[in-house]
């Protein structure tokens, strides 16, 4: 068994690591509040935005379609892998970065992929592995649509001057605190609706259909991708919040042990103190 001091400090260490692990759950839910009321609030315009766009793009003949709506043959593809800047959020930036793998190895195994990385890990990560054209890490420190879109211009650009045939999107979707999907959305080519092909709804155009598709569709995916980023951070949180919230527990069940070891460790040392008393006692007596 350890002796008293060992175990002392181990408790003190334990101790120390719970009050951080306390603290740093403690912030993240306070920066969870504002992301989840971010991405709540814009995820519903964002939805029906996309939803439009696709329904009046399938609606368009080929000659007047968008081109951002261009079905080439897919040779070389751009992912863009949204991750945090900092870990300790359990798996939340493995799991996006395992699904990265799954493109590289499987999906698009006989294609290029490269990738353009939002947040350190991503960029850390995959720069080992495939060729990481941007490193966007620093988008965090203030986060803004307008930050957001000239990515998102960027991308719009090497799609449209053809030199990439696809480009996605990998990221956490926010469900709540406890659970984040990990989505990976086609970006462009834009995704015509199913069933949309010669229907655009109860709409009046003016001006034309085509015009207001052209000035719409780049508005679109900006805030697809903002969309993408906001979902992203408040997974962030929730998923540091709940991982420093099972840390926490963890240490108060390992301290509470340690000080279990400790009374009985120090109870032992003093029955043994007694014994001694009392034997070199007898011994005295005899």
């Amino acid at each position: 068994m350890a002796n008293l001091k060992e175990i002392r400090n181990r408790i003190a260490s334990v101790s120390s690591t719970m009050q951080i692990t306390s603290a740093m759950k403690m912030v993240s839910a306070a920066k969870l509040k504002k992301a989840q009321d971010a991405i709540t609030a814009m995820r519903p315009y964002a939805d029906k935005l996309t939803e439009l766009l696709q329904s009046l793009s399938a609606s368009l003949d080929g000659d007047s379609g968008s081109k951002f709506s261009d079905n080439r043959e897919v040779l070389k593809v751009l992912v863009v892998a949204i991750t945090s800047n900092r870990g300790l959020a359990g798996a939340f930036n493995s799991n996006i970065l395992k699904q990265c793998s799954v493109l590289i190895d499987e999906t698009y195994a006989e294609k290029q992929v490269d990738f353009v990385a939002i947040g350190k890990k991503a960029n850390d990560y995959l720069s080992k592995k495939s060729t990481v054209l941007a490193n966007h890490s620093d988008i965090y420190e203030d986060l803004t649509f307008d930050k957001v879109a000239v990515i998102a211009e960027d991308l719009m650009e090497k799609f449209t001057s053809g030199e990439y045939d696809r480009i996605d999107i990998v990221y956490n979707k926010f469900k709540n605190a406890a659970t984040q999907i990990v989505m990976t959305e086609q970006f462009l080519p834009i995704v015509p609706i199913e069933g949309a092909e010669g229907s655009s709804g109860d709409y009046i155009f003016e001006p034309s259909k085509v015009e207001i598709v052209e000035q719409l569709i780049p508005k679109s995916l900006k805030t697809q991708l903002y969309k993408g980023v906001r979902d992203s951070f408040a997974s962030e949180h929730g998923a540091r919040m709940t991982a420093m919230h099972k840390a926490t527990d963890n240490a108060t069940e390992l301290r509470d042990q340690l000080k279990l070891t400790y009374n009985k460790a120090r109870q032992a040392a003093i029955t043994n103190e007694i014994l001694e008393i009392v034997g070199g006692a007898e011994a005295l007596n005899n």
